[in-house]
């Protein structure tokens, strides 16, 4: 990424453009707020998020490739939106910024969009006709998530942190889940802290001790918790995305009655590693053993599924929350995030909620709002 040797005004209130492209979302987002305080407050100018579900729904699951196309398609409309719906979008046929350009930075500029031709085509059709908006830094997602989908996001960012000459920030994309919470209204982190977050690629407890001092005490041996739930719906043959129909389903149905217990018809799913001693995760054994019942039943009624998806629900949240209570436990942080996809689960939300304050109830828990848990730009504005 292109690094930025000048300074910013900490003092002042700062608008910060925001890029994010790590998956199957196409995000922008514009926020105003007051760097540098330790308790930050962020007014949000425009968030625009553009899907890709009914593209991937074909397949099951997200393509990369045809993430990176659809981003190359999505970022300048996505952009143009973000900048119209935040009042910094300003046409002006006689401001052509490129009269102003070198042709150095013109090589550059193809250097950086070579391989996003498409992106190249709409950025040199865009930027142009508009000024410079009136914004103090860019930000942009520069991992973890899918190679291709992230490249296209970055080298967007770097295009315009050139022509625009403003600073440019990477930042890390779970970093963005954990200040997701802050997006709601008078949310404050008291440090030390742990954040449990949770999505589709990842699952991970996050010790906190300050604002950009990290530690990962926890994460997953092998699938993520929200990869677990993905799977284990398309073995039941639920609609994509899975992780959320499975999740329905589990609620929808909550007046069947559960098979009794020790008989050959129970539904009972193992909680891996939940007497561990360490804080790590592990949900591929759960994801078997789910496919393995499956196998064996005769025949895979309605009253059986929604009965699974109950039953895998909340083995996977027992062990999400047994593992931050121990770690709660040993570290003992004056708050608790929950963060990720994931987030969205109404029982995992509830029950965490429900045991933090019959065994902590000293101790804050802050969820972010349903509409920020999923990849969006808004957390990536306020995280940079």
């Amino acid at each position: 990424l292109i690094k930025f040797k000048g300074k910013i005004n900490l003092m002042k209130k700062i608008k910060i453009l925001a890029i994010e492209t790590s998956c199957d979302e196409t995000g922008a987002a514009i926020l105003e707020g007051k760097s540098g305080s330790k308790n930050p407050r962020f007014k949000i100018l425009a968030n625009v998020v553009s899907s890709q579900i009914k593209i991937h729904a074909l397949w099951g699951g997200v393509v990369p490739s045809l993430a990176k196309r659809e981003h190359q398609a999505n970022l300048i409309p996505v952009l143009k939106k973000t900048l119209k719906e935040s009042n910094l979008l300003i046409f002006n046929s006689e401001f052509l910024i490129f009269k102003q350009i070198q042709s150095s930075k013109f090589k550059i500029l193809n250097s950086i969009l070579e391989r996003e031709p498409e992106l190249l085509k709409q950025f040199l059709k865009f930027i142009p006709a508009i000024a410079v908006p009136k914004i103090d830094a860019i930000a942009v997602t520069s991992g973890p998530g899918l190679e291709p989908a992230l490249w296209t996001g970055v080298n967007f960012a770097k295009a315009l942190a050139l022509i625009w000459k403003k600073p440019l920030i990477a930042v890390n994309h779970m970093e963005g889940h954990i200040v997701s919470v802050l997006l709601k209204q008078n949310k404050i982190i008291k440090f030390p802290a742990i954040a449990l977050l949770v999505s589709g690629g990842h699952t991970e407890l996050v010790l906190i001790k300050n604002w950009l001092n990290y530690r990962i005490i926890g994460q997953t041996l092998d699938d993520a918790a929200g990869e677990a739930f993905d799977k284990v719906a398309r073995l039941l043959g639920l609609p994509y995305p899975g992780g959320p129909a499975l999740a329905k389903l589990a609620v929808k149905n909550k007046k069947v009655p559960d098979f009794k217990p020790r008989t050959p018809s129970a539904v009972r799913f193992p909680r891996p590693m939940i007497n561990s001693r360490d804080f790590d995760f592990s949900f591929s054994g759960l994801k078997t053993a789910v496919l393995y019942l499956v196998r064996k039943l005769p025949e895979l009624t309605p009253e059986i599924k929604a009965q699974i998806c109950r039953e895998f629900q909340q083995a996977v949240i027992d062990v999400l929350i047994a593992k931050t209570l121990k770690a709660v436990q040993k570290y003992k942080p004056k708050t608790v995030i929950l963060g990720g996809g994931v987030a969205a689960n109404q029982e995992l939300r509830k029950q965490i909620k429900k045991e933090l304050s019959k065994k902590f109830s000293k101790i804050s828990l802050l969820l972010p709002e349903i509409k920020f848990t999923g990849d969006n730009a808004a957390m990536i504005a306020a995280a940079g």
